[in-house]
């Protein structure tokens, strides 16, 4: 048996939803992505590596193991 307290909920994210929908695209796409500083990787401009093994060691020595680059977590 569904809750009232669940109907409300689901027309509540209707309404919601209904609302983004109506909102322009750029304004959408604005709220859409969060920036989330990741260290090192934000750090510098570009970077480049003559191969894939060099860019991979480079991620296992230098990236914090949380980001998820490591070659084994």
């Amino acid at each position: 048996m569904k809750s009232a307290a669940a109907g409300d909920d689901r027309d509540g994210w209707r309404e919601e939803f209904e609302a983004a929908a109506r909102r322009p695209l750029a304004t959408r796409f604005r709220y859409a992505f969060i920036r989330t500083y990741k260290p090192v990787l934000d750090d510098a401009r570009f970077r480049s590596f003559d191969s894939m093994a060099e860019y991979r060691a480079w991620c296992d020595r230098e990236l914090p193991k949380w980001l998820g680059y490591a070659l084994q977590v």
